[in-house]
């Protein structure tokens, strides 16, 4: 499982700004997820090679004092809950308020690190200040400048001595991840799936019924199937519940090799759906994508081709993914939907040989080569296939520098109609040769 290091504190205090900070040297896995919740942010950062999750529960804004302070509670309940290490972010300019010493009794009752961070320590002055923090009781205080980053690599230094290492898992068996809205049917399809008697192979003790793995091994098929399918906490509070969920698909999503997203035909594909594609297309995952409760839909010859014509819009440009009409209820093609993972799974491991790759692709690029720029004409030579845990391809030529997007998307395509990478991800670099 990744660390997860949730940022935690009133508004204001520059949570936002520490994240960014953490994430910079790699891009946000999720930038504010639009119509899940407000101004949410999840991103991956690194520091001495190790790697880790960051989540900012950025400040919540309602009418009502009572309900915003609820709410407050609530997010640093469910960052407690997720989370491996807490950075528990304070204002030097501000000392404690009252709503700072409710969070702080949440913390104490924790099992959790927390690391208390008094921010825009911007001068030598002020650095006495963060003294009066110490009377957390939660141990050593951390002084930081989130804007300048002063402070911020000592921080990181002491964080990640709390990390556990990742144990590499020999042997692997391919694992599918189900993602979907709340209600979508992820639940009942994992039912459908393994009958009444699960397999659990671990249930992640520590990291909080953080996804159950489910050893699936029927029918000629075997493979580790994580299921993130009823294992919401239920509160009062809407925008955490969502907030909730999406940090548990998140998670499940860094340890799949292929996501089955599954969308509600009668809700139709929305703006959570195209966020949990981005997410696993950004994180190089092989997607299919599962239609169900079709069975509701009124049909006519036309019907499934214009919601497929739909999605293939919402999703562009990678719309080379299997799209598979189910209805979990009835049984109807939900192996077939396994099945498509699978393929997914060995197209994204595909390794096409040099000689084979040169063959097909050199003439294509002669008969259409990238447009020629500021009168330079660019050739590319050779082509070959990196080593990576989804399919990357290096094209040498003598000015990568002017190939521009589109000619990079004509080259994915051919690749794509070549070669069957249905559901895999597809990185091109252009190298100097």
């Amino acid at each position: 499982m990744s660390n997860i290091i949730a940022i935690v504190g009133r508004p204001n205090v520059g949570k936002s700004t520490l994240f960014n900070r953490l994430t910079e040297s790699r891009k946000a896995i999720v930038d504010d997820v639009s119509g899940v919740t407000r101004d949410r942010h999840y991103g991956v950062g690194e520091w001495t090679d190790k790697q880790f999750t960051v989540i900012d529960t950025g400040g919540y804004v309602a009418n009502s004092e009572d309900v915003y302070e609820a709410a407050i509670r609530e997010q640093v309940m469910i960052a407690i809950e997720e989370a491996s290490v807490l950075i528990f972010m304070v204002d030097v300019t501000t000392g404690i308020t009252d709503l700072d010493d409710d969070i702080a009794q949440v913390l104490r009752r924790s099992n959790k690190p927390v690391f208390v961070a008094a921010n825009k320590v911007d001068n030598t002055a002020l650095y006495n200040e963060i003294h009066t923090f110490y009377g957390f009781g939660l141990g050593e205080v951390y002084p930081l400048s989130s804007m300048t980053g002063s402070g911020t690599g000592e921080l990181l230094d002491e964080i990640i001595k709390n990390f556990e290492d990742i144990p590499e898992e020999e042997n692997q068996l391919p694992k599918i991840t189900i993602a979907g809205r709340p209600n979508v049917g992820k639940s009942s399809l994992v039912n459908a799936l393994i009958g009444k008697e699960r397999n659990i192979v671990t249930a992640n003790a520590g990291t909080t019924r953080d996804s159950i793995k489910i050893h699936y091994n029927q029918f000629g098929h075997e493979f580790m199937l994580i299921d993130t399918a009823g294992l919401r906490k239920k509160t009062k509070v809407k925008e955490n519940l969502e907030f909730y969920s999406v940090m548990r698909t998140i998670k499940a999503l860094e340890e799949a090799d292929v996501v089955v997203l599954m969308i509600d035909a009668v809700e139709g594909i929305e703006s959570q759906d195209i966020n949990i594609f981005h997410l696993a297309e950004k994180n190089k995952k092989g997607i299919v994508i599962l239609i169900n409760k079709w069975d509701l839909i009124e049909k006519n010859t036309q019907t499934m081709k214009a919601f497929e014509e739909q999605i293939h819009e919402r999703i562009r440009p990678f719309t080379d993914v299997p799209i598979i009409f189910t209805s979990v209820l009835n049984k109807q093609r939900i192996f077939k939907a396994i099945e498509a993972a699978l393929e997914v799974y060995k197209n994204r491991s595909k390794k096409i040989p040099t000689s084979k790759l040169n063959d097909v692709m050199l003439p294509l690029i002669e008969k259409f080569p990238p447009p020629a720029l500021k009168g330079k004409h660019i050739k590319i030579k050779y082509i070959t296939q990196i080593n990576a845990t989804s399919p990357m391809f290096a094209f040498f030529c003598n000015l990568p520098q002017y190939i521009k997007d589109p000619y990079k998307r004509f080259i994915e395509n051919k690749l794509r109609e070549n070669f069957d990478f249905s559901g895999a991800p597809i990185q091109i670099y252009f190298r100097q040769k």
